[in-house]
């Protein structure tokens, strides 16, 4: 709608409308006292004086209904007398009143403004739509004077108070409520009764990380604590920030909290409790976004569009603080172009949905507004990092406010739950997510609450099924009218689990978390039937005719979608022995059931192994998972057969810990000790505990699987994870990149004299540059890494991921190239290391100067810098170093020496002459 229109719709003075809110005027302004004393003045006490009821009837009196049959009323003096009375007191109160209003109106359209868009707190609503009238006057006065820019400056300025209001209490109603978790079979739960804080910390980049979420939300559960930021902290930034904090880029898994957290910070400023700077919020989510893909928008009209209840009150956003909320960058379907898109700045035109994004993500496009963007980390990079002001992360839940959650959620069971939680480790790490500890609380309430009251489940693959049979229950009694005790696995819910496990492995193949219904059909699901499992399957949208288009659909979390996909391979398998993972399958009855199953488990192991960046590392450990016969007890009557044994499960381990001593990366060693865990061998572990508790470890040498088990003990120890020492366990470089996942989570690592090289140098590298690292001091000391191997680290120095404070390199055989290139490395990334040891090294006059100079740069952190005993004899590898050349002074040597002419050879004699000895002081 053009700005032209909508300056015809602004409502005549002569209309109807105009009238009735010209006597609202008299009506809402509070003259009682007033008016009734000057009535009584002239009419006595015992005469009523008219009200504005009674004008109201005098009003509709005048107008007679039928002019044929009626003669019209023709009021005596005396009436006439009383209304000319009233009105010329009306007439001075409306005055007065109007020339109150266009004051405030005129200082409205002042620089000084904003408080005047504070509502007045003892206004009621009648005397607001008296103020809104007279505004609507004036308005339309101006446009007749042809003051057009003052009419919109003051429709812009005035009205935004009255838009916040409406919006305020419109985003009170959408988010005060909310499904843990579900959407439709979920009860409707208050916002504030479940709602816990989460760990935000401030700081990383908006760079891309491609690991597995899982993998990455376990290195984040070990790192060290960090000073947490609030929402109302948002936008400050911390006081060192130059200018102000247009644009927070906040980065988190899937089902970490990230659109609750917006949801709570929009209920807050609904409410009125924080972050009331911004005058108007908007929040959006890229999924709704998304169906707007091929329709164009102003920014304007974009916000009517999804704030429709009061568009006619808003025209333009200029001179107001306002904040866009744009939840779920990960799931934006539109051409983010920043490179090639056209710039825009006029709030009014019309533009592709991308057009406008980009537009105000860059500040082409309304620069006063601030944004507040969230994504998984895997999409941060599709914001350029000129456009960010901030990043932060959500990192869930602590381990307090893990405890708070179940306290909350249980009251009677609560402590029986926590310490549960806490004997498992898997499933302790995944409650840092909230949407887990949702998935956590509805199935132990379940066996909690049920008669057998079974073993509560310890392994993810156990806590899953079990969320699966919780979903098969509630549709069995919701939907089909069953009772608790049926089968709940019925023809139709078999068929149902069979479809959403193909739509899952299918989507999951082509890395698609979000889909349609066309991808719905392909599978034979219906939509409106796999929206019954909304616990496990939801659709995105509620049904809101004319908004949307089309229907978005999605699994409630990653991890759902990987252990259905792991079940149909399963089932599949089972059912009709057709292996999925090849892409070559076919029946074949040469081999058994049982064998060919340890072939699909031989070809999920190698195929994870094989997978980028571990994302096949959860949908493996359901595999395995999923054969174990406790777990298929659970999925009786879905599993027509079983297919496996004890036999064939541990032919599959011993598949495992033959590839744990092959070479295998450290991370990947750890996610197949947790498969190990699934299938319920744990040999492995108990060998090494078994030694660390004999304090035999350091005896003799380990297997690489053997080492990796020890990491994985050390990563799941439950103990603070502050210094790691390599020589407790090998001085070995081999050891070391076994135990690399273990440098990482550690605060501190002491790798002195443990016969690295650069070979290690390069292994370390890459944990400083990871954005889940958590080292801060690394002591390489005594090691020949030479300026080879310095150079290597440096790669990882000069990474802004890099938060190391303390690096010593003391006798590592470095020369003036090695400072150089790490004077250059600390110059790239300043802002961390304030400690520098390179004592007994060969730096050289260059080298000293380059890293003198770091000291007295005011951008660079470092504060102590060690190069005493420097010199080339540091170049001598070993003991050798210390090796210096002896002369003999043959005035002091003892005179049983005979010395040769060159002082080089000393023999013994038995007598001595005296004029052997001469002057000297020999003796």
């Amino acid at each position: 709608m053009s700005m032209d229109q909508r300056e015809d719709e602004a409502p005549p003075t002569t209309s109807r409308a105009s009238l009735g809110s010209e006597r609202s005027i008299g009506r809402d302004m509070n003259f009682k006292k007033e008016h009734d004393q000057r009535i009584k003045q002239k009419h006595g006490p015992s005469e009523p004086g008219p009200s504005c009821e009674s004008l109201r009837s005098d009003w509709s009196m005048g107008l007679p209904y039928n002019f044929a049959k009626e003669k019209l009323y023709e009021p005596g003096p005396e009436v006439r007398g009383q209304l000319d009375s009233i009105f010329k007191l009306l007439e001075d109160d409306i005055f007065t009143f109007v020339q109150k209003e266009l004051k405030k109106l005129q200082k409205v359209l002042s620089t000084d403004y904003p408080e005047c868009l504070e509502p007045v707190e003892d206004e009621d609503e009648e005397q607001r739509s008296s103020s809104e009238a007279v505004l609507k006057i004036t308005l339309n006065f101006l446009r007749r004077m042809k003051q057009k820019d003052l009419a919109e400056r003051l429709w812009s300025r005035s009205y935004s108070g009255v838009y916040q209001r409406k919006l305020k209490s419109e985003l009170q109603q959408k988010c005060e409520c909310v499904f843990e978790g579900i959407a439709k079979a979920g009860n409707l739960t208050l916002l504030k009764q479940i709602y816990t804080e989460l760990y935000i910390t401030e700081g990383g980049s908006s760079e891309v990380n491609q690991e597995h979420e899982v993998r990455h939300m376990e290195t984040a559960s070990r790192k060290p604590a960090e000073t947490p930021i609030t929402c109302e902290e948002l936008f400050k930034g911390p006081a060192d920030t130059d200018g102000p904090i247009r644009t927070v880029l906040t980065k988190g898994v899937a089902g970490i909290g990230k659109t609750v957290l917006t949801q709570k910070f929009s209920l807050d400023w609904a409410e009125g409790k924080a972050n009331q700077d911004i005058q108007l919020l908007f929040p959006f989510t890229f999924r709704a976004l998304n169906v707007m893909k091929d329709r164009s928008f102003s920014l304007v009209t974009l916000v009517h569009h999804f704030f429709s209840q009061t568009q006619a009150e808003l025209r333009s956003f200029e001179d107001l603080q306002v904040l866009f909320i744009f939840d779920g960058l990960d799931e934006c379907r539109l051409p983010l172009d920043f490179t090639k898109t056209k710039a825009l700045t006029d709030p009014t035109e019309s533009v592709s949905v991308d057009v406008l994004l980009v537009n105000l993500i860059r500040g082409s496009l309304l620069p006063s507004a601030r944004l507040w963007i969230t994504t998984r980390p895997a999409a941060a990079n599709q914001i350029p990092a000129e456009c960010v002001s901030m990043v932060t992360e959500v990192r869930g839940f602590t381990d307090p406010q893990k405890e708070q959650y179940f306290m909350k959620r249980f009251r009677d069971e609560a402590d029986t739950i926590i310490s549960h939680i806490k004997t498992s480790r898997s499933l302790h790490i995944m409650c840092h997510m909230p949407i887990f500890c949702w998935i956590l609380s509805t199935v132990l309430e379940h066996v909690l609450k049920s008669r057998e009251r079974g073993e509560l489940p310890k392994t993810l693959t156990q806590m899953y099924i079990h969320f699966l049979v919780v979903q098969a229950k509630v549709k069995n009694v919701k939907y089909e009218e069953g009772s608790g005790t049926d089968s709940h696995w019925s023809p139709e819910t078999r068929k149902m689990v069979e479809s959403l496990g193909k739509l899952a492995f299918e989507q999951l193949q082509k890395g698609n978390l979000i889909f349609y219904e066309s991808d719905l059909r392909e599978c034979g699901l219906d939509a409106a039937a796999a929206s019954v499992y909304s616990g496990v399957f939801t659709q995105v949208f509620r049904e809101e005719p004319g908004l949307y288009q089309d229907k978005v659909y999605c699994f409630i979390h990653l991890s759902v979608q990987e252990f259905l996909a792991a079940l149909h391979i399963h089932l599949t398998f089972v059912n009709s022995e057709i292996n999925l993972l090849e892409e070559k399958t076919h029946k074949s009855k040469i081999f058994s059931v049982k064998r060919k199953l340890k072939h699909l488990h031989q070809t999920a192991v190698d195929q994870a192994l094989q997978s980028p960046n571990g994302h096949l590392d959860l949908f493996l450990r359901f595999l395995l998972g999923l054969s174990l016969s406790t777990n298929q007890s659970l999925l009786q009557g879905l599993l027509t057969q079983t297919g496996s044994s004890s036999q064939t499960n541990q032919k599959t381990a011993e598949y495992i810990k033959q590839k744990l001593s092959e070479d295998v990366s450290a991370e990947r060693s750890i996610n197949l000790l947790h498969c190990l865990n699934e299938l319920n061998d744990r040999s492995l572990l108990e060998q090494i505990q078994q030694s660390l508790r004999s304090g035999r470890l350091s005896e003799g040498g380990l297997s690489p699987a053997q080492w990796s088990a020890l990491a994985f003990i050390l990563l799941s120890s439950e103990e603070d994870l502050d210094q790691f020492e390599l020589k407790k366990y090998s001085a070995s470089e081999e050891v070391l990149l076994r135990l690399l996942p273990v440098v990482k989570a550690f605060n501190k690592a002491l790798l002195s004299s443990c016969n690295l090289s650069e070979r290690s140098c390069e292994a370390l590298s890459s944990v400083l540059s990871s954005q889940s690292s958590s080292l801060r001091v690394l002591d390489l000391s005594h090691n020949e890494l030479k300026d080879s191997g310095l150079k290597m680290l440096c790669v990882g120095l000069k990474s802004p991921h890099c938060k190391l404070e303390q690096l010593r390199l003391s006798g590592c055989l470095v020369s003036e190239e090695g400072c150089a290139a790490l004077a250059s490395a600390l110059r790239s990334n300043p802002s961390h290391l304030r400690e520098l040891d390179l004592s007994y090294n060969h730096p050289g006059d260059t080298g000293v100067k380059l890293l003198s100079a770091l000291q007295e740069d005011p951008h660079c952190s470092l504060d102590t810098l060690r190069l005493d005993h420097v010199g080339p004899q540091w170049f001598t590898p070993g003991p050798r170093k210390y090796f210096c050349d002896l002369t003999l002074d043959p005035n002091t040597a003892n005179t049983i020496l005979k010395l040769s002419d060159d002082n080089k050879k000393v023999t013994k004699r038995n007598s001595i002459k005296a004029e052997e000895v001469g002057d000297t002081d020999r003796k």
